[in-house]
């Protein structure tokens, strides 16, 4: 067999079953020798089908390597809607050539979500809480926003609903739309502070029209000092948006967060979009409590946190696209480490704030070039029945491209 030979099928099918497949997928639907889906997508076929059936396990990677064993067999995979979108389709091309494969979507939940309640989808955030952590939501949150999830089950709801409350959302307006195709569709709307429907289907899509004011939603950099739980160490508001924007996150890339402290230089260069990866490296239990706890208040549950002392920490991480060191910087050789961890491109921004940090960050000026800049913020705060300005520590900042 060459490797240009299409055997592995992979078909979107949505709740009215095989009736709503297209003459192309039908076709390969018949031809295949190797089903593959959940109970659901096969229980769409015929009962008296001899052909060789594969259910989705977990983990996941199971039954993927199980079809993998089976190239060069006519295989065809069965999905919900899109395959492409949270779906099994994405997964599969990441893993097999797609020179191997025939991806025929359906219409996916998000469209036919919109198609009911009159959205425009170009004008909705979407995202997909099957299998992930609910507070990936917290990170989509500002009023006004329309979101779409995919639900977990049918518990999901009830917890967004919680987490709206939580959040200041309560009165967002909810639509829970069941089995969208079926005979059996149904949309259940309320509000999330009053929310307590709890006989749904798991086949369900969210549709959240938000209302109310949440201050740690910003679209810029500079997340109130007060979002995060801290210990005082924490790079403070005007510092930190200064920092964001030396560090100049882009989509896909990857930081290191080096002496991350509470987070708050990683977690908000995730919140820049949501396509950044970033690590944190922190040696201090107390710390790295904070930076869960941030990590997950702020919809960035999937901040990867790594406790323990760089630069030894630093030994097999993937190579970074931008690294941040916020402390520890007179630490032996941890300068010189995270200089050579980074590509050509790569950029390095440092922050100090004592003499011989300070001293250290000249050194590296003068040996790898890049600009140096002071920064000094004062507070206005109340003096008797006057104001004056309290300044806070002045921070000098390097910051250098790799050549």
């Amino acid at each position: 067999m060459t490797g240009q030979q299409k055997w592995l099928s992979v078909i979107g099918i949505g709740e009215e079953g095989q009736a709503g497949l297209s003459a192309a997928a039908r076709s390969l639907l018949e031809q295949a020798q190797i089903l593959v889906g959940g109970r659901r997508h096969l229980g769409f076929l015929d009962e008296s089908d001899r052909r060789e059936r594969l259910i989705w396990g977990a983990p996941l990677q199971t039954t993927i390597d199980a079809i993998l064993q089976r190239r060069g067999q006519r295989v065809c995979v069965l999905a919900t809607g899109d395959p492409m979108w949270y779906g099994i389709g994405a997964t599969l091309a990441r893993q097999v050539p797609l020179a191997e494969m025939t991806i025929l979507p359906a219409p996916s939940a998000f469209s036919l979500a919109c198609s009911r309640l009159g959205w425009p989808l170009t004008e909705v955030d979407t995202l997909s809480l099957c299998g992930r952590p609910p507070a990936l939501l917290l990170g989509y949150l500002y009023p006004g926003v329309r979101l779409l999830l995919l639900s977990g089950d049918r518990r999901t709801p009830a917890i967004v609903a919680q987490l709206l409350t939580e959040r200041g959302f309560g009165e967002s307006q909810m639509t829970v739309l069941e089995r969208m195709g079926s005979s059996e569709e149904r949309q259940i709307q309320g509000t999330a502070a009053t929310w307590n429907d709890e006989d749904l289907a798991d086949l369900n899509t969210i549709a959240i029209d938000c209302s109310g004011e949440n201050q740690q939603r910003r679209c810029v950099p500079g997340l109130p000092d007060e979002a995060y739980f801290h210990d005082g160490q924490l790079t403070k508001r005007e510092i930190r948006s200064v920092t964001l924007s030396s560090l100049a996150p882009q989509p896909g890339q990857l930081l290191w967060d080096v002496g991350a402290g509470c987070g708050s230089i990683s977690i908000e260069w995730l919140r820049s979009d949501r396509r950044c990866r970033a690590i944190s490296i922190e040696p201090h239990p107390q710390r790295l409590q904070y930076l869960a706890d941030n990590a997950a208040s702020l919809g960035v549950p999937h901040l990867e946190i790594i406790p323990g002392q760089a630069p030894e920490a630093l030994s097999d991480l993937p190579q970074p696209h931008c690294i941040f060191i916020g402390g520890g910087l007179t630490t032996p050789h941890l300068l010189e480490t995270c200089w050579q961890a980074l590509p050509p491109g790569g950029r390095l921004v440092v922050n100090a704030v004592t003499v011989e940090s300070e001293q250290k960050l000249l050194q590296a000026q003068q040996t790898w070039g890049g600009a140096l800049t002071r920064i000094a913020i004062q507070r206005a705060q109340p003096l008797g029945k006057f104001l004056s300005w309290k300044a806070m520590a002045p921070v000098t900042q390097w910051s250098v491209i790799k050549p």
